[in-house]
């Protein structure tokens, strides 16, 4: 399927996104996740509330994009909903439909349907994951959840997070489920600390930790996600970050961060944020010259420029740091890399 979908996605990008949707729904059948998972992902990949409904026994749930439980009943439109053995889903979109909705029912009710079928083992916790990642989840009941997903509780483990249309070049074998989150659903896995590389774009890996504080990790996996750039950098280890993802971690998305501010101004020159991550990297305004590929008195140029729009020297001190720590906000304010790719040829029935 990886294979085939990068073939297609150079002639026809609106294949690719079809084909994206299938091998996302492939994942989470693969995952066995639970049903408001299922909906949460066609919620986000259509963009619009996603429900679905079953006869017996009776029982119907809607979910939005962001993975909320919407209460009460709802009639689908005519063209919005499917139906088969009994179960039915359906979009609750406004309007005309949207060039993939066939494609998103049509996977989400086969993912419903062997989620309700007779085949599914009663001895499956997989979808109990969410628990294990929840900050507001007593100790007592992670260590429940750590034993019946045969997580030692002695052991270190990391959490990797990914979009539902990354691709997986190679998928662990792992405890996996999506997770709701305030940025949408996330394909979370757990795997053990010395796991082997991941082969995937784009993705996040978490700090290691115990089962105690797989949430913490599962956040700083957040982070790392946020901070790809694919297909220049499509994994990212919070490692690398040391300390400073942890404080990313639990700084709230709004919050007042100084300097970042007079960043945006610096960011706006078409320069700005190629020149900012080599004064990062590099050691001397030489240096970051010949990283950028221009004339060290150009990079001096600019280095005078953002000098006097910060009010601090970037290459001195402290003046790195801060520097440094505004980039990388600026960079999670600005992450696209959750966001799907709109499909080509706009809406369906269009020109």
């Amino acid at each position: 399927m990886q294979e085939l979908l990068g073939r297609i996605s150079a002639l026809d990008p609106r294949a690719s996104l079809s084909l994206r949707v299938i091998a996302c729904f492939d994942e989470l059948i693969v995952g066995n996740v639970n049903t408001r998972a299922l909906l949460s992902a066609a919620a986000s990949l259509a963009g619009c509330n996603a429900g679905f409904s079953q006869q017996l026994p009776p029982r119907a749930m809607r979910v939005t994009t962001k993975g909320a439980i919407v209460p009460g009943p709802f009639s689908p439109a005519a063209g919005s909903s499917v139906c088969e053995g009994g179960v039915t889903a359906w979009l609750e979109r406004d309007g005309a439909q949207h060039v993939n909705d066939a494609i998103i029912l049509e996977r989400l009710l086969l993912a419903l349907r062997l989620r309700h079928g007779h085949g599914r083992r009663d001895s499956d916790h997989r979808r109990e994951l969410g628990l294990l990642l929840d900050t507001e989840a007593p100790i007592a009941d992670r260590h429940t959840v750590a034993s019946r997903l045969n997580l030692s509780l002695t052991g270190r483990y990391r959490v990797l997070a990914a979009p539902l249309f990354a691709v997986w070049h190679s998928h662990p074998t792992c405890v996996e489920d999506v997770v709701a989150t305030p940025y949408g659903s996330i394909h979370a896995l757990v795997v053990p600390e010395s796991h082997d590389p991941v082969d995937a774009s784009p993705c996040g890996i978490g700090l290691p930790t115990g089962v105690d504080k797989l949430d913490r990790s599962f956040r700083t996996a957040i982070v790392a996600l946020r901070l790809c750039l694919p297909p220049h950098t499509p994994v990212v280890t919070a490692d690398t970050y040391g300390a400073l993802i942890g404080l990313l971690a639990d700084l709230p998305d709004h919050a007042a961060v100084p300097d970042l501010d007079a960043l945006d101004s610096v960011m706006a020159h078409p320069w700005g944020p190629a020149t900012v991550d080599v004064l990062i990297q590099a050691g001397s305004v030489r240096q970051a010259a010949r990283l950028a590929g221009v004339h060290h008195s150009t990079l001096q140029t600019r280095v005078d420029t953002i000098t006097e729009i910060i009010g601090f020297d970037p290459l001195d001190g402290l003046g790195r740091s801060r520097l440094g720590t505004a980039y990388l906000c600026w960079r999670l304010r600005n992450s696209r890399v959750l966001d799907l790719p709109p499909p080509t040829g706009g809406r369906s029935g269009g020109d």
